[in-house]
């Protein structure tokens, strides 16, 4: 409790909460759960990629765009899921600088090719010219 001293010398008890205490605490826990809620999102995603034994390691950058095409057909483009009908146009949205801008297609090991093949030609449709497909490092026998 805090005292004040009123005109006449004496003491009044001040019956306030202090609130910056508890704004300080929740702007850093609003910060938290923004920084933390796309790749809460993302690993939301059950993508079981293939596995192959001749793969590389390639740098992520922050331009390349990330194309996730689950097992029952449902594209997510960074982790958001989009509409069958909406993945050209979000696409286009997404692809900046389709010559240097690389896609990078994550789709699950038991995904019918022809959903992948659909993914990369629109792409292609629109302009993209370095494209990839993600899979995991076999590390079994060689």
């Amino acid at each position: 409790m805090k005292t004040q001293d009123t005109t006449d010398g004496e003491f009044e008890v001040m019956c306030e909460i202090n609130m910056i205490p508890f704004i300080d605490v929740s702007l850093v826990l609003l910060i938290i759960f923004m920084v933390m809620t796309p790749f809460l999102v993302k690993s939301q995603i059950k993508i079981d990629l293939p596995k192959a034994k001749t793969s590389e390691q390639t740098k992520t950058s922050n331009t390349m765009i990330t194309v996730q095409v689950a097992k029952d057909g449902a594209v997510f483009f960074e982790g958001q899921p989009v509409q069958a009908a909406a993945v050209e146009g979000t696409l286009k949205r997404m692809l900046l600088d389709p010559e240097r801008q690389p896609v990078m297609i994550e789709a699950d090991k038991d995904v019918p090719f022809q959903f992948v093949v659909a993914v990369m030609d629109i792409a292609k449709k629109i302009g993209a010219i370095k494209m990839g497909v993600s899979v995991k490092q076999d590390v079994g026998k060689r």
